[in-house]
């Protein structure tokens, strides 16, 4: 097993984590750092809008790797 072998089964054993840890920075950073009860209603909606965006934007990131592929 060379190198890059052992990189990549690394890798897919911890992209799940990754990913989650991904997830929840960015619904951090949406919420700016406050807990969910500190929110205002516009603040509420301004982190939902903030997570849909990125929501499509990996959406469209994956649409881009698939078509790629062809």
């Amino acid at each position: 097993m060379n190198a890059n072998q052992i990189i990549r089964l690394l890798m897919r054993l911890f992209r799940p984590l990754l990913n989650r840890g991904l997830t929840k920075g960015i619904d951090l950073a949406a919420r700016r750092g406050k807990p969910e009860a500190e929110l205002t209603p516009e603040e509420r909606a301004q982190a939902k809008g903030a997570t849909d965006l990125t929501k499509r934007a990996r959406q469209m990131a994956r649409l881009g790797r698939r078509i790629g592929r062809f």
